[in-house]
């Protein structure tokens, strides 16, 4: 496969980033409420494409859609203390109902257990109600106190996908956090982007969380961004709202919960492992247009020429592959190449008198941008299996990438030297202590990403910090 340039994405991330998010009308980050944004048309498929995955993923998985109210009585979150005590600092709060000051104050969802609980407790009554599996695709708001990025920190979380189910046993529940895992992997195998999974810390947990898996993905910059989090929720909180049920033996137990959640930053991943100096480069599965058609009209054979594009357009929609034919009399084809560049279609077509000659038309690929030629009769199979092997072949310059940028340091020194170089996650021997892990994150100036959720990769050597057996790796990163 050739090498793209992506000099600019690697040594520029944050201003390409933006530049591709502007320029390529995903989105508008130009809103006058800091830390909110506006999805245009462009972007707003993407979206939509993104949304549909995840609830093909999630309805297989038996999961049930619903939705849930915006606003979240301060009576309810306060029945979870550790929930509060994390969230307090990161609420929007309504407080008058137009001039008349509430009697309760109510919170803009910054995530949904405490919305949810209350519910919950009313619908289930015995073990013939479980296990509960749903989901819903909401806006979250949180008071970030940091600098806000697009789609990576905002006070309002776009398109939060979040699931949240409830069990009978604590077994059943390590089990759906498994599934879920195992669905979050499909849905990011499916748009190319690599990942790593962890145990979040203690200290760093989901609040009201008995333990926190994360996915993350190291951004061409060498940061580390969380793309996916699953939470093991035990029965903190069926306890605090008494969410129990009858089990067969006529008992009362509470029930096992999980929960697990997605938000805008796929997204951002997805631009940034496939993105080039050119723009965008979207997966064939997400690309709200997968070919375009460039006729190059010339030499007196204009309607030839357009006919031969509606011809080719015509047959590719046949075969459910979608395609726009850019006719546009104000532009050259090369401004057009650039702008269907920028947007990262994935296939390009190109039909001009040269090629009508031939009975043939000039296919471009985005990812490579390579170019071939093929026979008009043979253009709707070429397409297919072009499609195919962009998506093969991004998803495993991803994975190079992300592999490429995971290091295993012996010491501290080492590590720090490979944090301060943004050379992306990097694994140290730890003993598992809490104090050496505070230690390990104050001496590296980076975040703790958590250790491996896999058991092929073993602990050898001693700790870093004390010199102590090692029990564990433990990851580390600068993250966003």
């Amino acid at each position: 496969m050739p090498t793209i340039k992506k000099e600019r994405v690697t040594r520029h991330f944050g201003k390409w980033f933006r530049h591709v998010l502007m320029e390529a009308e995903i989105m508008d980050y130009r809103y006058p409420v800091k830390g909110m944004a506006v999805w245009r048309p462009y972007g707003f498929k993407i979206r939509q494409s993104l949304l549909r995955i995840t609830r093909n993923l999630l309805d297989k998985a038996g999961h049930n859609e619903m939705l849930f109210p915006l606003l979240i009585p301060e009576t309810s979150i306060k029945k979870e203390s550790e929930h509060i005590k994390r969230l307090e600092t990161e609420m929007f709060w309504v407080t008058r109902g137009g001039l008349t000051p509430l009697e309760i104050n109510y919170a803009l969802r910054p995530t949904s257990e405490t919305a949810i609980a209350p519910m919950l407790k009313l619908w289930i009554r015995s073990h013939a109600d479980l296990p509960v599996k749903l989901y819903q695709i909401v806006n979250i708001f949180r008071y970030e106190t940091k600098a806000t990025r697009p789609l990576i920190r905002m006070r309002e979380v776009d398109n939060f996908k979040e699931a949240h189910t409830a069990h009978a046993t604590a077994k059943e529940a390590e089990t759906q956090v498994r599934e879920a895992v195992e669905i979050y992997k499909r849905f990011f195998d499916t748009i190319g982007v690599p990942y790593k999974i962890s145990r979040r810390p203690e200290w760093d947990k989901f609040a009201g969380a008995m333990y926190t898996i994360a996915f993350d993905y190291v951004a061409p910059d060498g940061r580390a961004i969380q793309v996916g989090t699953v939470h093991n929720l035990g029965q903190n909180f069926s306890k605090a709202f008494d969410v129990s049920y009858e089990t067969e033996r006529g008992t009362r137990e509470h029930v096992w919960q999980t929960c697990y959640g997605l938000s805008g930053r796929p997204l951002v991943a997805m631009l940034a492992a496939h993105g080039d100096d050119n723009g965008a480069v979207l997966p064939p599965d997400v690309a709200p247009t997968q070919v375009v058609i460039i006729p190059i009209p010339y030499g007196g054979m204009e309607s030839q020429i357009d006919e031969a594009c509606s011809a080719v357009s015509n047959q590719l929609k046949a075969a459910d592959v979608s395609v726009e034919v850019d006719r546009r009399a104000d532009l050259t084809p090369g401004s057009k190449y650039f702008y269907w560049e920028l947007r990262g279609v994935p296939v390009r077509i190109e039909i001009g008198p040269r090629d009508l000659k031939q009975e043939a038309v000039t296919v471009a690929r985005r990812d490579t941008l390579e170019k071939q030629t093929c026979k008009l009769i043979d253009v709707v199979a070429t397409v297919k299996k072009i499609l195919k092997n962009i998506m093969g072949d991004m998803r495993e310059k991803a994975w190079e990438w992300m592999n490429e940028h995971v290091h295993r340091a012996d010491g501290l020194e080492e590590a720090r030297r490979l944090l301060k170089n943004r050379a992306g996650i990097v694994e140290v021997a730890w003993c598992g202590n809490d104090e050496c892990g505070h230690k390990i994150e104050q001496d590296t100036e980076a975040s703790i990403l958590g250790t491996p959720e896999d058991s092929e990769q073993k602990a050898e050597g001693n700790c870093v910090v004390c010199g102590n057996k090692a029990k564990a790796i433990l990851r580390t990163a600068i993250t966003y």
